[in-house]
């Protein structure tokens, strides 16, 4: 082997130094290649009550780690030699073609996470075609948010309030300003006992520590853009209503709900009307039989019961016993494009991301967001290659096995074995 040294016209194709960006946000962004990393560098850049709120759940957050683990133990079923040199991520929802099969979910107190708050979400929503739901405890009005983003698939998110009259006249704003959908969140008769919150002085309205306050002086920026921009105004706290927050949060959650209270707002609703917070086949038929447009398999993100059950577990049952009936959707513990491919098919008509996009927002603003949706995209369509399937609907449940069915599987065998052996036994006996 003859030896000489490197020659810089050797090394130049095969070395290339990546040019240095000054734009923080932008550099830091571009290292950003999972959810995960985004969520990383949200937590450097944001003070721990808003982080924690986010990243956060209820109790020992037993429930968040069980949803997360479940998706970990999909294991997929790919098929080779298929044609995918072309990929359509799109699906039709209530009518409508989304550009792909996940959307913005509802989160609460979002300008908190970054001053560009909901306006940021929905122009994002708009510019990949998925829908975007605003909260009635965002922090942009109803109308506000439908004057930043008038091109986006606004849905709105409305709690089961006591006060049923102001509860109509959000839904008279919401139709007033175009939103195309309305969800009604039913796993709230009381607030989750949300541990870091408590700690962290994130209630309504928020009652801040030495500890948080110490904690958010650290981070000059987030304080800058928060005193220098207008002050968070709740969804609910419209233009419609002349209460203050802390009045309006006095009557919000009704614990004596009942399924029939979601009638009148059939009747002051005339477009797609879902049901969030299905978490047993049981409620699943009982909403389907109402007469809801679509249902949402969710447990609020782990941040309302501890120990409830897994939206992803219930997902095929679900689909089985009211899919033809009313569009079933999902939530919960989503972090990757993989995820939302995984519940596509076990039958899930379409997901709904939070935390995901929360992380984009508190690393970045709006380009933080639109490089969490960036993520999603190229993990979905990756995946869907790798599976050998070219549109959404050629999704379906032999494209997925879960670790349990494996084990369910394996314990049938077994037990077989030990029947067929104990026969035999028996015969030559």
């Amino acid at each position: 082997m003859n030896r000489r040294l490197p020659r810089y016209r050797d090394l130049k194709d095969l070395i290339r130094f990546r040019a240095f960006d000054f734009a923080g946000t932008r550099r830091r962004l571009a290292s950003a290649w999972t959810i995960d990393d985004l969520r990383t560098i949200a937590r450097r850049q944001t003070p721990a009550g808003p982080f924690d709120y986010v990243d956060g759940s209820a109790e020992d957050e037993v429930t968040i780690r069980k949803v997360r683990d479940y998706f970990r133990e999909v294991e997929f079923q790919p098929g080779i030699l298929r044609d995918v040199s072309a990929n359509d991520p799109s699906t039709e929802l209530f009518g409508k073609r989304m550009h792909l099969p996940f959307g913005f979910a509802p989160t609460g107190f979002t300008r908190l996470m970054h001053t560009a708050g909901e306006r940021a979400v929905a122009k994002v929503a708009g510019e990949k075609g998925i829908p975007y739901a605003l909260s009635t405890m965002g922090t942009t009005s109803i109308s506000d948010l439908a004057t930043a983003a008038p091109a986006t698939h606004k849905w709105f998110q409305l709690y089961l309030w006591k006060d049923r009259d102001l509860s109509r006249q959000f839904i008279e704003t919401a139709k007033r300003c175009g939103y195309d959908a309305l969800v009604v969140t039913v796993d709230v008769p009381t607030a989750g006992n949300r541990l870091r919150d408590l700690r962290n002085g994130m209630t309504m309205p928020p009652q801040l520590t030495l500890k948080s306050l110490i904690d958010a002086s650290l981070r000059p920026r987030w304080w800058f853009d928060l005193l220098t921009t207008e002050p968070p105004r709740f969804a609910f706290a419209s233009e419609d209503s002349g209460a203050g927050a802390a009045a309006l949060v006095a009557r919000l959650y009704d614990p004596a709900a009942k399924l029939e209270d979601i009638g009148w707002m059939r009747e002051a609703w005339d477009g797609p009307l879902v049901v969030k917070g299905i978490q047993t086949l049981d409620d699943a038929r009982r909403v389907a039989d109402f007469g809801a447009d679509g249902i949402v398999l969710s447990n609020h993100g782990g941040r309302q019961l501890d120990r409830a059950p897994l939206p992803l577990r219930l997902l095929p049952e679900a689909v089985e016993a009211v899919g033809r009936r009313t569009t079933v959707m999902i939530d919960t513990g989503i972090t990757s494009g993989a995820d939302i491919v995984a519940a596509l098919a076990l039958g899930a008509k379409f997901a709904w991301v939070g935390r995901a996009y929360l992380y984009g927002l508190m690393a970045g603003g709006e380009a933080g967001v639109m490089r969490a949706a960036e993520i999603l995209e190229s993990e979905i369509v990756r995946t869907m290659k790798l599976l050998g399937v070219q549109r959404i609907d050629q999704l379906n449940p032999d494209h997925v096995l879960l670790l349990e069915d494996v084990q369910a599987r394996a314990t049938a065998r077994a037990q077989r074995r030990l029947a067929v052996n104990a026969t035999r036994e028996r015969s030559e006996v």
